[in-house]
């Protein structure tokens, strides 16, 4: 019996995101990358033979949106996997239904721990964990600034929670404790009341788990009273941040888990932008799009190993079995106890010139 989503012409993919409100920037941008990589692949004669198709639908960042399309992606849309989710409570909601149908949960837009757990049968994890992000944040704190009084403003979720656990795990590590930590409500740039507390606290920097509006907000109000070293995850949407922030980015610090979009000497990466302007070509390279784009080669990783005889269980078998995905200069690494294929964490920050570079040390920004 042939898996849903599986025809003699095309394979059918999934993909619920937020593609309106506050993080819309995210699931815009993930979507664009996969489609990217899709339409690279269509362009030279799909995947045995097959087109790769992409539905998706609008989740607003909400779990019970999130729950609602991802059961109509599997039972209406008919879809073969699930591709790119946005978001560590909308992935929360998701996932369920994809381990219960056996459905593939390829490269979630989120580090949450709960997603790398070795007893997940469906899920292709890209990215490093928010545990890694955070932990490379301390060590790059303490080690290069001497930082000790760190707070940490977390968005009041699963997301947040997470990166909050990781924090409080990697200053523990040290001896350390934060000084202050407060929370937004998601899908809000409510932040008057947290940026009130962490002023108060006067830390030396600031370890920020949310989104780009409300994070940008936090570092606008809060420069005006004090100037720690700030410092966020890559779920951010580090163009949206900047573009966000203007001038005003200047020496802000954002960890990274794929290459700097610019950086063509990475091949994938320059795949990525020739990918890029052949689907859309006013469409400016970015790191969010970037991990869209993985994603999907991960996808197509899958289908070529998997072969013509196509299935979600050969497919994920596949993936696992191979140990090692080649994309061209970024190599994902898996195991039948390991669904995260690369750990790759590296820090960036915003310099006068409105974008990101990679630093070795934070002290050649401070």
């Amino acid at each position: 019996m042939v898996d849903p989503g599986i025809s003699d012409n095309r394979i059918v993919f999934g993909q619920s995101a937020a593609f309106s409100g506050l993080s819309q920037a995210l699931g815009n941008e993930m979507r664009l990358g996969i489609q990217a990589a899709f339409h690279e692949a269509n362009q030279a004669g799909g995947v045995h033979g097959r087109m790769l198709e992409l539905v998706t639908l609008d989740d607003f960042y909400e779990p019970d949106s999130a729950y609602i399309n991802t059961r109509q992606l599997i039972n209406r849309e008919g879809v073969f996997a699930l591709i790119g989710e946005v978001g560590t409570p909308t992935s929360r909601s998701a996932l369920p239904l994809a381990e219960e149908g056996g459905v593939p949960f390829i490269a979630p837009f989120t580090g949450a721990a709960f997603l790398r757990e070795p007893d997940l049968n469906t899920v292709l994890n890209l990215r490093a964990s928010y545990h890694q992000e955070t932990e490379e944040m301390v060590e790059r704190l303490t080690e290069d600034l001497g930082v000790t009084r760190v707070a940490v403003l977390y968005q009041n979720d699963s997301y947040g929670q997470t990166g909050l656990d990781g924090a409080l795990q990697a200053l523990e590590r040290r001896g350390l404790s934060p000084v202050a930590s407060w929370y937004y409500p998601r899908n809000t740039s409510a932040v008057k009341n947290a940026v009130m507390n962490l002023v108060e606290a006067d830390p030396e920097a600031v370890i920020m788990i949310g989104a780009y509006s409300p994070v940008a907000k936090t570092i606008n109000l809060m420069r005006q009273d004090i100037d720690p070293v700030f410092m966020t995850v890559s779920f951010v949407g580090s163009n949206a941040l900047a573009e966000e922030l203007g001038p005003d980015g200047t020496d802000v610090y954002v960890t990274q888990v794929v290459p700097l979009p610019g950086d063509t000497s990475v091949p994938v990466v320059s795949e990525y932008q020739n990918a890029l302007r052949a689907f859309q070509a006013d469409a400016a390279p970015g790191f969010v799009s970037l991990e869209g784009y993985l994603a999907g080669r991960l996808a197509i990783a899958g289908l070529q190993l998997c072969g013509p005889e196509v299935s979600r269980e050969c497919f994920l078998g596949a993936v696992r079995d191979a140990g090692t995905v080649d994309l061209d200069g970024m190599s994902l690494h898996y195991g039948q106890d390991d669904n995260q294929g690369s750990d790759a964490v590296f820090v960036t920050v915003i310099g006068d010139d409105g974008e990101y570079h990679v630093v070795e040390s934070l002290g050649e920004r401070r």
